[in-house]
């Protein structure tokens, strides 16, 4: 087994036992990125050189007992959305195509607490604003299992860095499914965490309400791991919540005797695939066999979720994306005579379609005269959902629904089509719409050899319940020995 193909436990592992070095581990990735980067296309800005420097800096440190992070010189990849201080933030868009911020989000200077190395900044939907990563201003990121298809969105960069062993594991952000859909085109663990458990100070603000930043990683064990890092209050994000510190990686038990898991049914109607509910039906039994009791009910207010979701994402946008005029941040044009013309031209040019489409939904569902009949209904609309989960929690520990309705689809088949696209984010919105933690995992492939993602929904706060959940699956069905991506063309 190659070293960039070990998970980070094993990596830890293997450096505690004084098999490698962290120069060992960062040249291994390295090494990969020159040699399948020009495939997957899944970083907008590389930081090899840089990588290298710090990892021999790490290394003597460690040499010589000055640092005590078991995470020192691990590498990761960061969705292009955070701020990273000295280091291109583009958001995939023109827009901020030579912004370089001058501070780190939150969750970079835990990591970099942690001496935690940054390969480079990963490809993604424009704003996060898409569910295939083909709306980047810069490149279209390749699904590593088949090269031809899309590897989800936004966070399709991480998920696909992660997938090809870019590297080890990365941060994506998910607003409405951003990490959890792609984990699943790409046969990979992805964690959205509950609203206000991770601080969103410097990540680049699509929709406030929903926006949440999580890891995507090559098993569970690895996911406890990173959101052990990077939970915590922060002062300076007013809707992270204070909560007593946890390990993660305790909660993974390997057992799930008596655990109750819902299985809503308005997740498995129209417009899933036949070979993914059969996935998730395996997944289910194989559940049962583990000594897990599970039963069928009715969430009837997920239909209306989708719905809900675009209305106020796309307010949210249309209020946080005003800033970037020409004037106050972003691009600016050069085509101008007076004023209007640098707002009207430098958003023209700097905003990719899809932005510019959501921007304007946004704009007319808080317009006068529509704002009630849409923007306040889809208020009202979300605190119905988020009682729904309420009272489904009452009963059940666990919900389980498919991550996707379908498997990956081929680039370029969907990204004139809106309304098909935004379909794919059918099975995830309303997590974030009722800010409920959720994880992906693969639980199987397609005849086509195409990974297919299982869904865990947990109460707020109950990510330890979903992680053990997650892991006593993974456990049992050995998914990353089973499968790997065959870069095909």
């Amino acid at each position: 087994m190659e070293l960039y193909e070990y998970t980070v436990h094993e990596l830890i592992e293997k450096l505690n036992k004084k098999e490698i070095t962290i120069t060992d581990i960062t040249k291994a990735y390295v090494d990969r990125i020159q040699d399948k980067e020009k495939d997957v296309q899944a970083f907008v800005t590389t930081l090899t050189d840089e990588a290298t420097k710090e990892a021999k800096e790490i290394q003597e440190k460690l040499e010589k007992g000055e640092i005590n992070s078991k995470f020192a010189g691990i590498p990761i990849g960061i969705k292009d959305n955070m701020c990273t201080k000295g280091v291109k933030t583009t958001c995939s868009s023109k827009m901020l195509e030579n912004f370089v911020s001058p501070y780190d989000a939150t969750v970079i200077e835990k990591l970099n607490k942690e001496g935690i190395i940054n390969l480079g900044k990963l490809n993604m939907d424009e704003f996060a604003m898409g569910a295939s990563t083909e709306y980047s201003a810069f490149k279209e990121t390749k699904n590593p299992w088949n090269l031809n298809t899309v590897p989800g969105g936004s966070s399709g960069g991480s998920a696909a860095a992660v997938a090809a062993n870019l590297v080890p594991w990365a941060l994506g952000s998910d607003t409405g499914g951003s990490i959890r859909q792609p984990s699943a085109f790409c046969g990979v663990v992805g964690l959205k965490p509950t609203y206000g458990l991770v601080s969103r100070y410097g990540l680049v603000a699509f929709a406030s309400s929903l926006d949440q930043i999580g890891p995507i990683t090559k098993d569970v064990e690895d996911a406890a791991m990173l959101l052990n890092l990077i939970v915590g209050h922060d002062e300076k994000d007013t809707t992270s919540i204070e909560r007593p510190k946890i390990d993660y990686t305790k909660s993974l038990k390997n057992d799930v005797k008596g655990l109750k898991i819902g299985i809503p049914k308005e997740f498995f109607g129209e417009g899933i695939n036949e070979e993914v509910k059969q996935k998730l039906y395996e997944a289910i039994e194989k559940y049962k066999e583990l000594g897990a009791e599970v039963e069928e009910f009715s969430l009837d207010i997920a239909e209306y979720a989708l719905a809900t979701y675009y209305i106020i994402a796309c307010a949210e946008a249309s209020s946080n994306l005003g800033r970037f005029d020409g004037i106050r941040y972003g691009y600016r044009t050069k085509n101008f005579q007076n004023l209007k013309d640098i707002y009207r031209n430098s958003r023209s040019e700097g905003f990719g379609s899809e932005v510019k489409r959501r921007i304007i939904l946004g704009t007319y569902v808080l317009s006068s005269g529509y704002y009630d009949a849409y923007y306040k209904k889809a208020q009202q609309v979300r605190t119905l959902v988020k009682q729904e989960f309420d009272k489904a929690f009452q009963k059940y520990d666990v919900l389980l629904t498919p991550t996707s309705p379908t498997v990956a689809f081929e680039i370029g088949t969907r990204s004139n089509n809106p309304l098909e696209m935004y379909l794919a984010d059918i099975c995830t919105v309303s997590v974030n719409i009722a800010g409920l933690p959720g994880i992906s995992i693969p639980c199987g492939v397609d005849k086509a050899g195409m990974p297919i993602g299982m869904q865990l929904i947990g109460d707020k706060f109950q990510e330890e319940t979903i992680l053990n959940t997650a892991y006593t699956y993974e456990q049992a069905v050995k998914f990353r020995e089973n499968f790997k991506p065959e870069f095909k063309k």
